[in-house]
């Protein structure tokens, strides 16, 4: 009688134990459904490609500061060598209403008024950002209208950029009015991504610069211009990051370069109205030529950071690391670079 009345509390134990196991192999398998398609494996984060030159080949160089001031900002952009001339963009992100993440006028005003810079943004799919009105709005109440000229890219429309080596993308669409500028300041706030695993200099190029139509182009790996952010095959949406960055870059030789602010670095992008709060401490700001390169750079301190697991298991968990390695296979830059900190 006495092992009668344990038996159905046993087996309520057994089964409690079996539908947890039950839900954690399902929650498993939406994560790998969510970050890579079927039968590809993710990319595993090395540092072999310190290395991947042939000896005497020439690394791009990454320049450093763990400065985040104006002054800090300028130091970096001077130490490229590349002086911003002509019509100059500066390409930020705005920042989705309720978000405290993105890059303030205090810190980039004086940089972006010293190379007589215009502000350029495009319409996002959704939220407070996806009307022309709201957005220009939006850069006004976040301060950007103070601090320089702000220019919507595709409120006037569209411009179709040929892919050149593309696997899934043969042209992308950007705001129209990118042909009004003779230069491109690339500035970007590096951190996670909720679907790009991380977010920085190549996102902002190929995200950042798409129309409306060309983010769903982009997300959809060039199969429609109306899905928004749904991605069927994730794996192919971060190839496509790459290669729609890659056009973008094709079309502005010498005349385009990159700064990776990393600070607020929370696992969610600018986009997102309530991001979670960040979980590591602010590392710096990076300068490049190549924006491979400087992302990569950026991922890699990440990665070595005592404290960077959250932004590691973001990056991890959406396959990030792909992005990189296809920007470098169809050319779009180096995941080899020296580091250069200009503190020292």
């Amino acid at each position: 009688m006495r092992f009668a009345t344990k038996f159905p509390a046993q087996r309520k134990k057994i089964v409690l134990v079996l539908s947890a196991a039950i839900l954690c192999l399902a929650a498993l398998n939406f994560q790998s459904c969510f970050s890579q398609k079927a039968g590809a494996q993710p990319v595993a984060y090395e540092t072999s490609h310190l290395d991947e030159l042939t000896p005497g080949a020439e690394r791009p160089v990454v320049y450093m500061t763990t400065s985040i001031t104006p002054a800090g900002l300028q130091a970096v952009y001077e130490a490229l060598g590349l002086k911003a001339n002509g019509k100059v963009a500066v390409k930020i992100h705005t920042g989705e209403p309720g978000n405290p993440n993105y890059l303030k006028p205090a810190l980039i005003g004086d940089f972006v008024k010293g190379i007589n810079g215009t502000i350029v943004e495009c319409n996002a799919v959704a939220g407070g950002r996806a009307a022309t009105a709201a957005h220009y709005q939006v850069a006004k109440s976040h301060g950007f209208t103070s601090i320089a000229p702000v220019v919507l890219l595709d409120e006037k429309g569209e411009l179709s950029l040929p892919v050149s080596g593309g696997k899934h993308l043969k042209e992308n669409f950007v705001g129209s009015r990118l042909t009004e500028f003779d230069f491109q300041v690339v500035l970007s706030h590096f951190k996670g991504h909720a679907m790009g695993g991380f977010g920085g200099a190549i996102k902002n190029t190929s995200i950042g610069y798409a129309s409306s139509a060309g983010k769903s182009w982009i997300h959809s790996a060039g199969k429609s211009r109306n899905t928004g952010f749904r991605s069927s095959d994730q794996n192919a949406f971060l190839e496509s990051m790459a290669e729609a960055a890659k056009s973008v870059a094709d079309r502005y030789p010498r005349r385009m370069l990159y700064i990776n602010v990393m600070n607020h670095l929370s696992v969610d992008c600018d986009c997102i109205s309530r991001p979670a709060a960040p979980t590591m401490k602010d590392i710096g700001i990076l300068a490049s030529l190549d924006p491979v390169a400087l992302d990569q750079a950026c991922v890699d301190l990440v990665f070595k950071a005592a404290d960077g697991k959250d932004v590691v298991k973001r990056i991890e968990s959406r396959n990030g690391l792909l992005t990189l390695e296809h920007a470098q296979k169809i050319g779009l830059g180096s995941k080899s670079y020296e580091l250069k900190r200009i503190d020292d």
